[in-house]
């Protein structure tokens, strides 16, 4: 796993041990990037479901203005600051140690991007319910970026509208847009 482009660009990111998290592909998160284009640049990032960071230091190394990464699991979060440490963004980055839920409950911070990459196993239903509570904290025009396994199906909530969708082997990454309120 490591940084594709930008500020951070070849630099190696570890992975945390254990079967936990599932990083994401350098051929997934390159395919993301390139659909985002410039939407990225001196934007507020949010990377829920964080694992070792590799979306939201992604976002970071092509221009974020900032990045929280939401994360709960002690490996996770051991890897994530270790890589924040290895690619020298921790003045750029908030690290919050909580479920993505508690998270969503308790701030007021608004974002232009988000990153969410929940474990597999989290039911639609629940990825819904996610998202629907984060449209409030999403800034006017924000993307939403989403990756599932390819044969579960596509979580529809409220106040999003599905503004991407492309199949990636056995992910499945689909770009959501807020709608217009």
């Amino acid at each position: 796993m490591r940084v594709i482009a930008g500020e951070f660009r070849g630099r190696k990111l570890v992975a945390p041990e254990g079967m936990d998290t599932r990083p994401v592909t350098d051929r997934v998160k390159e395919a993301v990037f390139s659909s985002l284009g410039d939407a990225v640049v001196e934007a507020e990032v949010a990377d829920l479901y964080a694992g070792a960071g590799s979306f939201g230091i992604e976002a970071l190394s092509r221009g974020a203005r900032h990045a929280t990464f939401v994360e709960r699991g002690r490996r996770a979060l051991d890897a994530l600051r270790q890589n924040l440490e290895a690619v020298g963004a921790m003045q750029r980055a908030t690290v919050i140690p909580t479920s993505v839920e508690r998270f969503l409950e308790s701030g007021t911070a608004t974002f232009d991007v988000v990153f969410c990459d929940p474990p597999w196993q989290l039911a639609t239903s629940r990825l819904a319910a996610v998202l629907e509570s984060l449209v409030p904290r999403l800034a006017h025009g924000a993307l939403v970026v989403v990756s599932r396994r390819a044969s579960d199906t596509i979580p529809e909530p409220k106040g999003l509208r599905i503004d991407a969708e492309r199949r990636y082997g056995d992910t499945r990454i689909i770009r959501y847009a807020k709608e217009p309120t």
